[in-house]
Protein backbone atom coordinates (compact mmCIF):
# COMPACT_ATOMS: atom_id res chain seq x y z
CA UNK A 1 0.00 0.00 0.00
CA UNK A 2 2.84 2.43 0.92
CA UNK A 3 4.83 1.59 -2.23
CA UNK A 4 1.72 2.02 -4.38
CA UNK A 5 1.01 5.38 -2.76
CA UNK A 6 4.60 6.53 -3.40
CA UNK A 7 4.36 5.49 -7.04
CA UNK A 8 1.10 7.41 -7.45
CA UNK A 9 2.66 10.46 -5.80
CA UNK A 10 5.69 10.21 -8.08
CA UNK A 11 3.51 9.92 -11.17
CA UNK A 12 1.52 12.97 -10.09
CA UNK A 13 4.70 14.92 -9.45
CA UNK A 14 6.10 13.88 -12.83
CA UNK A 15 2.96 15.17 -14.55
CA UNK A 16 3.33 18.55 -12.86
CA UNK A 17 7.07 19.13 -13.16
CA UNK A 18 7.01 22.82 -14.14
CA UNK A 19 5.57 23.82 -10.75
CA UNK A 20 6.66 20.93 -8.56
CA UNK A 21 9.19 22.97 -6.61
CA UNK A 22 6.38 25.10 -5.25
CA UNK A 23 3.96 22.31 -4.39
CA UNK A 24 5.30 21.80 -0.86
CA UNK A 25 6.67 24.66 1.25
CA UNK A 26 10.33 24.57 2.14
CA UNK A 27 11.04 23.46 5.73
CA UNK A 28 12.07 26.09 8.23
CA UNK A 29 13.75 23.73 10.70
CA UNK A 30 17.24 22.26 10.41
CA UNK A 31 17.48 19.18 8.20
CA UNK A 32 19.84 16.34 7.56
CA UNK A 33 20.28 16.18 3.75
CA UNK A 34 21.80 12.70 4.01
CA UNK A 35 18.45 11.21 5.05
CA UNK A 36 16.39 10.00 2.05
CA UNK A 37 13.15 10.96 3.78
CA UNK A 38 14.29 14.47 4.76
CA UNK A 39 12.80 17.37 2.83
CA UNK A 40 15.40 19.05 0.62
CA UNK A 41 15.91 22.74 1.49
CA UNK A 42 14.36 25.23 -0.99
CA UNK A 43 13.05 22.37 -3.13
CA UNK A 44 10.16 20.83 -1.23
CA UNK A 45 10.73 17.14 -2.01
CA UNK A 46 12.60 14.32 -0.33
CA UNK A 47 15.34 12.26 -1.97
CA UNK A 48 12.93 9.33 -2.12
CA UNK A 49 10.37 11.38 -4.00
CA UNK A 50 12.99 12.71 -6.41
CA UNK A 51 14.20 9.15 -7.04
CA UNK A 52 10.61 8.02 -7.70
CA UNK A 53 10.05 10.81 -10.22
CA UNK A 54 13.30 9.90 -12.00
CA UNK A 55 12.26 6.25 -12.24
CA UNK A 56 8.75 7.11 -13.49
CA UNK A 57 10.08 9.43 -16.21
CA UNK A 58 12.70 6.89 -17.30
CA UNK A 59 10.06 4.18 -17.64
CA UNK A 60 7.74 6.51 -19.56
CA UNK A 61 10.53 7.32 -22.03
CA UNK A 62 9.94 11.06 -21.73
CA UNK A 63 13.60 12.06 -21.98
CA UNK A 64 12.94 15.75 -22.60
CA UNK A 65 10.86 16.12 -19.44
CA UNK A 66 13.38 14.03 -17.51
CA UNK A 67 16.14 16.39 -18.61
CA UNK A 68 14.16 19.44 -17.47
CA UNK A 69 13.48 17.81 -14.12
CA UNK A 70 17.17 17.01 -13.57
CA UNK A 71 18.08 20.58 -14.46
CA UNK A 72 15.68 21.85 -11.77
CA UNK A 73 17.29 19.82 -8.97
CA UNK A 74 19.22 21.75 -6.30
CA UNK A 75 22.99 21.41 -5.98
CA UNK A 76 22.77 18.96 -3.10
CA UNK A 77 25.74 16.58 -2.86
CA UNK A 78 23.73 13.67 -1.46
CA UNK A 79 21.02 14.13 -4.07
CA UNK A 80 23.53 14.28 -6.92
CA UNK A 81 24.97 10.94 -5.74
CA UNK A 82 21.56 9.25 -5.62
CA UNK A 83 21.59 6.20 -7.92
CA UNK A 84 18.22 6.93 -9.51
CA UNK A 85 19.36 10.47 -10.30
CA UNK A 86 22.64 9.21 -11.76
CA UNK A 87 20.83 6.63 -13.91
CA UNK A 88 18.52 9.35 -15.16
CA UNK A 89 21.48 11.60 -15.98
CA UNK A 90 23.13 8.73 -17.86
CA UNK A 91 20.03 8.17 -19.97
CA UNK A 92 19.67 11.87 -20.78
CA UNK A 93 23.37 12.14 -21.67
CA UNK A 94 23.04 9.15 -24.01
CA UNK A 95 20.00 10.52 -25.85
CA UNK A 96 21.67 13.90 -26.23
CA UNK A 97 24.79 12.29 -27.66
CA UNK A 98 26.93 13.54 -24.78
CA UNK A 99 28.87 10.29 -24.52
CA UNK A 100 31.81 11.75 -22.57
CA UNK A 101 29.43 12.75 -19.80
CA UNK A 102 27.77 9.32 -19.98
CA UNK A 103 31.11 7.53 -19.56
CA UNK A 104 32.10 9.85 -16.71
CA UNK A 105 28.90 9.09 -14.78
CA UNK A 106 29.11 5.33 -15.34
CA UNK A 107 32.76 5.17 -14.27
CA UNK A 108 32.44 7.38 -11.18
CA UNK A 109 29.75 5.54 -9.18
CA UNK A 110 29.43 1.92 -8.09
CA UNK A 111 25.92 1.06 -9.24
CA UNK A 112 23.85 -1.74 -7.72
CA UNK A 113 23.66 -5.05 -9.68
CA UNK A 114 19.99 -4.41 -10.44
CA UNK A 115 21.03 -1.42 -12.56
CA UNK A 116 23.91 -3.11 -14.40
CA UNK A 117 22.01 -4.49 -17.38
CA UNK A 118 20.52 -1.19 -18.59
CA UNK A 119 23.69 0.78 -17.92
CA UNK A 120 25.82 -1.80 -19.74
CA UNK A 121 23.52 -1.42 -22.75
CA UNK A 122 24.04 2.37 -22.71
CA UNK A 123 27.83 1.95 -22.46
CA UNK A 124 27.99 -0.46 -25.40
CA UNK A 125 25.50 1.39 -27.62
CA UNK A 126 27.35 4.66 -27.12
CA UNK A 127 30.66 3.11 -28.16
CA UNK A 128 29.00 1.42 -31.15
CA UNK A 129 27.54 4.74 -32.30
CA UNK A 130 30.89 6.52 -31.97
CA UNK A 131 32.63 3.80 -33.97
CA UNK A 132 29.96 3.88 -36.69
CA UNK A 133 30.32 7.64 -37.02
CA UNK A 134 34.08 7.34 -37.45
CA UNK A 135 33.80 4.54 -40.03
CA UNK A 136 30.77 5.90 -41.81
CA UNK A 137 28.99 2.55 -41.86
CA UNK A 138 27.07 0.23 -39.51
CA UNK A 139 29.02 -2.21 -37.38
CA UNK A 140 28.69 -5.93 -37.99
CA UNK A 141 29.01 -8.67 -35.40
CA UNK A 142 32.82 -8.71 -35.71
CA UNK A 143 33.03 -4.93 -35.46
CA UNK A 144 30.91 -4.89 -32.30
CA UNK A 145 33.04 -7.65 -30.81
CA UNK A 146 36.18 -5.58 -31.40
CA UNK A 147 34.56 -2.54 -29.78
CA UNK A 148 33.66 -4.60 -26.71
CA UNK A 149 37.26 -5.79 -26.45
CA UNK A 150 38.62 -2.27 -26.91
CA UNK A 151 36.21 -0.68 -24.42
CA UNK A 152 35.49 -3.27 -21.70
CA UNK A 153 32.71 -2.64 -19.21
CA UNK A 154 33.88 -0.67 -16.15
CA UNK A 155 33.67 -2.54 -12.86
CA UNK A 156 31.20 0.07 -11.63
CA UNK A 157 28.49 -1.51 -13.84
CA UNK A 158 29.85 -5.05 -14.10
CA UNK A 159 30.12 -7.81 -11.50
CA UNK A 160 33.33 -9.18 -13.04
CA UNK A 161 31.76 -12.33 -14.47
CA UNK A 162 32.93 -13.13 -18.00
CA UNK A 163 30.36 -12.28 -20.64
CA UNK A 164 29.92 -13.47 -24.21
CA UNK A 165 27.83 -11.29 -26.56
CA UNK A 166 26.17 -9.83 -23.44
CA UNK A 167 25.19 -13.29 -22.13
CA UNK A 168 26.79 -14.33 -18.87
CA UNK A 169 28.84 -17.49 -19.21
CA UNK A 170 26.77 -19.37 -16.63
CA UNK A 171 23.62 -18.52 -18.63
CA UNK A 172 25.22 -19.86 -21.80
CA UNK A 173 26.25 -23.03 -19.98
CA UNK A 174 22.64 -23.62 -18.90
CA UNK A 175 21.45 -23.16 -22.49
CA UNK A 176 24.17 -25.47 -23.85
CA UNK A 177 23.28 -28.21 -21.39
CA UNK A 178 19.61 -27.97 -22.29
CA UNK A 179 20.42 -27.92 -26.02
CA UNK A 180 22.36 -31.17 -25.68
CA UNK A 181 19.26 -32.66 -24.06
CA UNK A 182 16.63 -31.07 -26.32
CA UNK A 183 17.36 -28.58 -29.16
CA UNK A 184 13.64 -27.76 -29.45
CA UNK A 185 12.34 -26.58 -26.05
CA UNK A 186 8.62 -25.94 -25.71
CA UNK A 187 7.25 -22.44 -24.94
CA UNK A 188 6.85 -23.42 -21.29
CA UNK A 189 10.43 -24.71 -21.15
CA UNK A 190 11.68 -21.50 -22.77
CA UNK A 191 9.96 -19.48 -20.05
CA UNK A 192 11.56 -21.65 -17.39
CA UNK A 193 14.97 -21.25 -19.04
CA UNK A 194 14.46 -17.48 -19.20
CA UNK A 195 13.77 -17.39 -15.46
CA UNK A 196 16.77 -19.59 -14.72
CA UNK A 197 19.21 -17.58 -16.85
CA UNK A 198 17.95 -14.07 -16.25
CA UNK A 199 17.31 -13.64 -19.99
CA UNK A 200 14.08 -12.85 -21.80
CA UNK A 201 12.05 -15.54 -23.54
CA UNK A 202 12.91 -13.91 -26.88
CA UNK A 203 16.64 -14.11 -26.13
CA UNK A 204 16.31 -17.78 -25.22
CA UNK A 205 14.34 -18.51 -28.42
CA UNK A 206 16.89 -16.67 -30.56
CA UNK A 207 19.79 -18.51 -28.91
CA UNK A 208 18.29 -21.92 -29.72
CA UNK A 209 17.38 -20.83 -33.25
CA UNK A 210 20.90 -19.54 -33.96
CA UNK A 211 22.50 -22.62 -32.43
CA UNK A 212 20.39 -24.95 -34.61
CA UNK A 213 21.31 -22.93 -37.70
CA UNK A 214 25.03 -23.15 -36.88
CA UNK A 215 24.80 -26.89 -36.32
CA UNK A 216 22.96 -27.42 -39.63
CA UNK A 217 25.57 -25.36 -41.48
CA UNK A 218 28.33 -27.36 -39.81
CA UNK A 219 26.68 -30.65 -40.82
CA UNK A 220 26.40 -29.50 -44.45
CA UNK A 221 30.09 -28.58 -44.54
CA UNK A 222 31.03 -31.98 -43.14
CA UNK A 223 28.81 -33.66 -45.74
CA UNK A 224 30.48 -31.77 -48.60
CA UNK A 225 33.93 -32.59 -47.28
CA UNK A 226 33.05 -36.30 -47.09
CA UNK A 227 31.82 -36.27 -50.71
CA UNK A 228 35.02 -34.58 -51.85
CA UNK A 229 37.13 -37.24 -50.13
CA UNK A 230 35.09 -40.01 -51.78
CA UNK A 231 35.35 -38.34 -55.20
CA UNK A 232 39.09 -37.86 -54.86
CA UNK A 233 39.48 -41.49 -53.81
CA UNK A 234 37.46 -42.80 -56.75
CA UNK A 235 39.44 -40.73 -59.23
CA UNK A 236 42.70 -42.06 -57.82
CA UNK A 237 41.34 -45.59 -58.12
CA UNK A 238 40.38 -45.03 -61.78
CA UNK A 239 43.78 -43.55 -62.59
CA UNK A 240 45.58 -46.46 -60.91
CA UNK A 241 43.39 -49.03 -62.68
CA UNK A 242 44.03 -47.38 -66.04
CA UNK A 243 47.78 -47.18 -65.42
CA UNK A 244 48.22 -50.83 -64.59
CA UNK A 245 45.72 -52.31 -67.04
CA UNK A 246 46.50 -50.45 -70.25
CA UNK A 247 48.77 -52.52 -72.46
Amino acid sequence: MIVSHMAESAALAAAQLPSMANMIPAPTTSVNPASPSTMLPSFGFTQEQVACVCEVLQQSGNIERLGRFLWSLPACEHLQKNESVLKAKSLVAFHRGNFKELYRILESHNFSPASHSKLQALWLKAHYIEAERLRGRPLGAVGKYRIRRKFPLPRTIWDGEETSYCFKEKSRNILREWYAHNPYPSPREKRELAEGTGLTTTQVSNWFKNRRQRDRARSKRKGRNSKNIINIGSRCFRVSYYKFNVR
